[in-house]
């Protein structure tokens, strides 16, 4: 199941961020060489940036690449490290789950006013629509954590085979 949706994810924001490098290259040579740049460009640029975050984020955090702070973990008893496990995974479903249904409520307001980018006319909440799914995936993948058992990386595997409680 996590295949499919690294691939999306990936693919997005791979795309995405192919996109900005294409469109960076040619508003550079269109100012060096016919002193014009790409109308909108950094408009453009903005709306895929977003892609590429949001896409990745999912990613990051289903391979454990986020930045922590583990300078306490070796003085802290196995059982309180698994129940922060817990909790940082369950309060991060929340904050996902949370923000995804802000940024979806925001996607309904921009879809009804009509809102647009200002140089290219680019609708917006197709976007936000997107940043609301990719939150939501993100949501998915630290729900599957929170199931998943605790490795500790300072234990040996004997160690993390009883960390699961």
């Amino acid at each position: 199941m996590t295949r499919p949706f690294e691939l999306v994810c990936g693919v997005v924001a791979a795309l995405a961020l192919f996109a900005i490098m294409v469109l960076t290259f040619f508003d550079v040579i269109g100012r060096k060489l016919m002193s014009q740049s790409i109308p909108g460009s950094l408009e453009l640029t903005e709306m895929l940036m977003v892609l590429v975050i949001f896409a990745a984020l999912p990613l990051v955090s289903l391979r454990g690449e986020h930045v922590t702070f583990d300078s306490l973990d070796s003085v802290l008893p196995k059982t309180v490290r698994w129940f922060q496990f817990k909790i940082v995974h369950l309060l991060a479903v929340a904050v996902f789950v949370g923000v995804g249904w802000l940024m979806w409520k925001t996607g309904i307001k921009f879809s009804d006013q009509g809102d647009i980018s200002s140089q290219l006319a680019i609708p917006k909440a197709p976007f936000i629509y997107a940043m609301a799914v990719f939150l939501w995936g993100c949501a998915l993948v630290h729900l599957g954590l929170l199931f998943r058992p605790v490795i500790d990386s300072n234990d040996t595997a004997e160690d993390n085979e009883v960390s699961a409680l």
